[in-house]
């Protein structure tokens, strides 16, 4: 069965209610035999597709992660770019601001950690952090240092809406193109998750009483990531909701949509004119010696 990347795509202007997105669903593969040899397969086409990313040198790929905790966010990372040159890949973890990220505006300090071009850059959550914990915990926005009244303004969060649609429009003109993946994970299978978390020694650094506070609050998680969703999907970012309560099926995916939008990008390995043939020729004479 062939996974087609716009079944996950959250439609430009449209409201998104998750409820109508599913969490889980038949997968895409029959075994754990054949899910591995799908991986396999994903994981050669992305490497060759980087290697042309980055002997071309004129476009930049963001890839951006958001979930509720213990969604696979880390999962999908380490299983779908295992294949990838690490060269060629940066990833960075965003969590609680700096005292010196918090004197800038939201958005300063993930842009520093942008990918220049021929590479793929990979947010494990992003300034979208902004918009979702942030307004889930407003006492968070108090704290950064905002003019006054601008925290208490309702029509803030249109604001950096904004303000994150015409950076991406940005980057996009200017050869970065960015793909948002929100891995849509249901809340039993986050219990399950939470509880093998627990009942695993190897596992238990992961779990604090921070994570079961967050989980009280899924309802107002789950209405930012809607007003998110459907205020910041477009044609040129898109926004892709993958079902995650099965983190295999959820790769697949996830390394499907990654290489359709490598597969659309007009990329050539550079052809040497007529003063590098004859270079190159003399060279070759020379090593045949």
């Amino acid at each position: 069965m062939k996974i087609d990347s716009n079944d996950f795509r959250a439609r430009p202007d449209k409201n998104v209610r998750l409820k109508e997105w599913p969490t889980g669903g038949k997968p895409f593969y029959k075994s754990k035999a054949h899910y591995e040899e799908i991986l396999a397969e994903h994981k050669q086409k992305l490497s060759e597709r980087q290697d042309l990313l980055y002997a071309s040198n004129r476009y930049a790929l963001l890839l951006i992660f958001q979930a509720m905790d213990a969604a696979g966010k880390d999962g999908a990372i380490k299983h779908v770019m295992s294949g990838v040159n690490p060269q060629g890949c940066q990833v960075f973890s965003f969590k609680h601001p700096s005292a010196t990220e918090l004197q800038h505006d939201f958005l300063w300090r993930t842009t520093r950690c942008l990918p220049e071009r021929g590479r793929i850059g990979i947010f494990n959550r992003s300034y979208y952090e902004e918009v979702l914990i942030v307004r889930v915990h407003p006492e968070i926005l108090r704290a950064q240092n905002l003019p006054d009244g601008l925290a208490a303004d309702t029509k803030i969060w249109d604001g950096r809406y904004r303000s994150i649609l015409d950076l991406e429009k940005h980057l996009d003109r200017n050869g970065t193109r960015i793909v948002k993946f929100f891995l849509h994970l249901s809340k039993a299978e986050q219990r399950k998750r939470f509880l093998a978390r627990i009942d695993d020694p190897r596992k238990n650094w992961k779990f604090g009483e921070d994570d079961l506070k967050e989980r009280n609050l899924w309802k107002q998680y789950m209405d930012a990531y809607e007003k998110c969703l459907g205020a910041t999907s477009t044609a040129h970012a898109p926004w892709f909701i993958v079902p995650a309560d099965d983190k295999q099926n959820a790769r697949l995916i996830v390394s499907q949509i990654i290489l359709d939008t490598l597969k659309s990008l007009k990329m050539r390995f550079s052809e040497p004119d007529r003063a590098q043939r004859k270079e190159l020729s003399g060279i070759r004479r020379q090593l045949a010696k």
